[in-house]
C-alpha cells in the first residue's frame, strides 16, 4: 500500500521539485552572486545584495508595500463582510449573487485595470461628469497616487474576501441569533458579539488571501500608481528587467518570501495557542 501511494504521489513530487524547489534553489544561488558589468551574474559570492536591503530607500518601499496591502485588506473586509452577510441570507438568489461576485474573473485583470485608468484619468469619466455638473473646475488627481493603487487592489481582490466570509456565514446557526434576541441583545450587539466572533475563520482566511497577493502586487501599482507609487513587487520586477540586477532582485524576492512566511507562522501559532 505504501508503494502504491508513493507511485501516486510521484507526479506531484516531480512537479513540485521541478517547478518550485529547483527555481527557488536557483534564485537562492543568484542572491549570493554579484551583478556583472553589463548585467547578468558573476562571481565572487557575497552577501552584498542582502546588505543593500538596509538602505532607507528600500526600507521605505517595503513599508509602503505593507501599509498599502494592509489598507486594502481592511477595506476589503469592511466592504466584503456586509456583502457576504447579505448573500448568505439571500435565499434562493444566493447563486445569482455569488456569480455576480466572481463575474469580474471572466475578464482579464489587465483589461479591468486599464478600465480603471480610463475612469480615473484627468479626461476620464469621473472628472468629465464632475466638470459637466459644475462641481469642479479642474480635474481631480485621481490617478497615479496611493489612493488609486488601493482602489485597484480592493477592486481586484475583494472577491477573495467575500467568498471565505460567505462560506463561514452561510453555515452560521440562525438559532444563535434568535437566542441572542431572546436574551435582549440588540441587532448591533448580536452582530458584534455573535456573528463576527463566529465568522473569525472566514475573516482570517480572507485576510490571508487578500494581504499576501496585495503585498507582492506589481501590475496594479505600475499602472494606477505610475512612477509615484513603487511597491516591493515593482522593485523586484525592475531589478530583473530594467536594471538587470538579478542578484539583488533575487535577494529582495527571498526576503519578501521569508517575511511573509514568518508572519504566517506567527499568525498560525497564535491561532493554535488561542484554541488550546
Amino acid at each position: 500500500m505504501k508503494r502504491l501511494r508513493a507511485w501516486f504521489l510521484a507526479p506531484t513530487w516531480t512537479v513540485m521539485l521541478s517547478l518550485f524547489a529547483a527555481p527557488l534553489a536557483i534564485i537562492l544561488a543568484y542572491s549570493f552572486l554579484t551583478r556583472g558589468t553589463w548585467g547578468g551574474i558573476t562571481r565572487p559570492w557575497s552577501i552584498e545584495s542582502y546588505q543593500r536591503l538596509a538602505d532607507p530607500i528600500y526600507l521605505g518601499i517595503l513599508w509602503r508595500s505593507f501599509w498599502i496591502a494592509g489598507a486594502a485588506t481592511v477595506l476589503c473586509l469592511v466592504l466584503g463582510f456586509p456583502l457576504a452577510l447579505f448573500i448568505s441570507r439571500a435565499g434562493h438568489r444566493k447563486n445569482l449573487y455569488l456569480n455576480l461576485v466572481i463575474l469580474p474573473f471572466w475578464t482579464s485583470f489587465l483589461v479591468r485595470t486599464y478600465a480603471w485608468m480610463f475612469l480615473l484619468r484627468d479626461t476620464g469619466l469621473i472628472n468629465t461628469v464632475l466638470q459637466k455638473l459644475g462641481l469642479i473646475h479642474n480635474p481631480l488627481p485621481l490617478l497615479y497616487n496611493d489612493g488609486a493603487v488601493i482602489l485597484g487592489l480592493v477592486y481586484g481582490y475583494l472577491p477573495f474576501m467575500v467568498l471565505p466570509l460567505y462560506a463561514t456565514l452561510e453555515r452560521l446557526d440562525r438559532n444563535l441569533l434568535e437566542a441572542a434576541a431572546d436574551l435582549g441583545a440588540k441587532p448591533w450587539a448580536a452582530l458584534t458579539r455573535v456573528v463576527i466572533p463566529l465568522s473569525a475563520p472566514g475573516i482570517r482566511a480572507g485576510a490571508i488571501l487578500v494581504f499576501i497577493p496585495c503585498l507582492g502586487a506589481y501590475l496594479t501599482p505600475d499602472l494606477l500608481g505610475g512612477g509615484k507609487t513603487v511597491m516591493i513587487g515593482n522593485l523586484i520586477q525592475n531589478q530583473f528587467t530594467t536594471a538587470r540586477d538579478w542578484p539583488f532582485g533575487s535577494a529582495v524576492s527571498l526576503t519578501l518570501m521569508a517575511i511573509v512566511l514568518i508572519l504566517l507562522l506567527v499568525f498560525v501559532s497564535r491561532q493554535e495557542g488561542g484554541l488550546v
